[in-house]
């Protein structure tokens, strides 16, 4: 059967497991499995802009031996009305994988339906399941086990708040949201996550109070107000949301070994100070390098070659 990986709810707690330290392998031995994609090719389609993502998964891909395909949607027949899943259909006939960067994730999902290799959820605007892996593989280094830890979201509910929902409550994670009101995470993933908490010993909770929600916090983790496709709430945001900024004051509230996280790209001075993403808590520029390794666990494991 094809396994697609549209939401870190598609993965158990072993499968996750697994992958992160599959990660680890693959950060510690860079010459592993260079030639497990020989032969093959992703597609890997960018229907937004991308740094991190788009880079990561075509050094991935080439690193293990294949072909990495990078298509924006000017060079599909997308542009010209082309439906999605014809697209899965045809693209299926000549790569072995298909990555998406999108915008609705009723988009991935038809996309999945309608093809016969595994698809990947790069990012959409319900969740960032590709960068949950990789922030937890980055905190485990740091923090060891993450059982009972407590992570703490600032700012926008947003997609990447979802996926660290469920991503935190499978390890047995302590799981806080802080956002401004009205800017919660939506409710049906919230509820999801603390179904998953139940089983795991861990905890949701989502809150409005930033200093609260820090307080003894092993991760502090944030997030740009306005994610792409917001950008004409930018100035409106900016209002709203200056009390949920990362800074000095609350890394001083949080747990005495707390490491600060940012998916990046990030808008500083805004969401984050200077200060605390170039601080000696901060693990950002290590979050944007485990991108690497952990989608090239990701690629092995989806296609059964690891």
């Amino acid at each position: 059967m094809t396994r697609h990986y549209l939401s870190v709810d598609d993965l158990s707690h072993d499968e996750l497991t697994y992958l992160l330290d599959l990660a680890d392998t693959l950060k510690a031995d860079r010459s592993m499995h260079t030639s497990a994609l020989a032969g093959r090719s992703v597609a890997l389609i960018f229907e937004k802009s991308s740094t991190r993502t788009r880079v990561s998964f075509e050094v991935g891909v080439a690193q293990l031996g294949g072909h990495p395909l990078a298509l924006g949607s000017t060079d599909l027949q997308l542009g010209r009305g082309e439906t999605i899943e014809d697209t899965g259909r045809v693209l299926s006939r000549y790569v072995d994988a298909i990555v998406l960067r999108t915008f609705e994730q009723e988009r991935l999902e038809l996309l999945a339906g309608a093809s016969s290799v595994p698809v990947v959820n790069s990012l959409s605007d319900f969740e960032h399941p590709c960068q949950a892996i990789a922030d937890l593989q980055t905190a485990r280094a740091r923090l060891g086990d993450l059982t009972g830890r407590t992570v703490t979201y600032l700012g926008d509910g947003n997609n990447v708040t979802h996926s660290l929902l469920i991503a935190g409550a499978k390890v047995g994670m302590h799981v806080r949201a802080a956002t401004p009101p009205g800017f919660e995470p939506i409710p049906m993933v919230v509820q999801r996550a603390a179904e998953i908490a139940a089983e795991t010993g861990g905890s949701v909770e989502v809150v409005n109070d930033p200093k609260a929600a820090s307080e003894g916090a092993h991760i502090l983790y944030t997030d740009v107000w306005a994610s792409m496709g917001q950008e004409a709430e930018a100035d409106e945001r900016a209002l709203v949301f200056p009390a949920y900024q990362l800074n000095q004051g609350l890394v001083d509230v949080a747990a005495d070994d707390v490491i600060v996280m940012h998916c990046l790209p990030a808008h500083r001075g805004q969401e984050i100070t200077d200060e605390v993403i170039d601080g000696p808590r901060s693990v950002v520029w290590d979050q944007a390098e485990n991108r690497l390794h952990s989608q090239k666990a990701l690629l092995l494991f989806l296609l059964g070659l690891a």
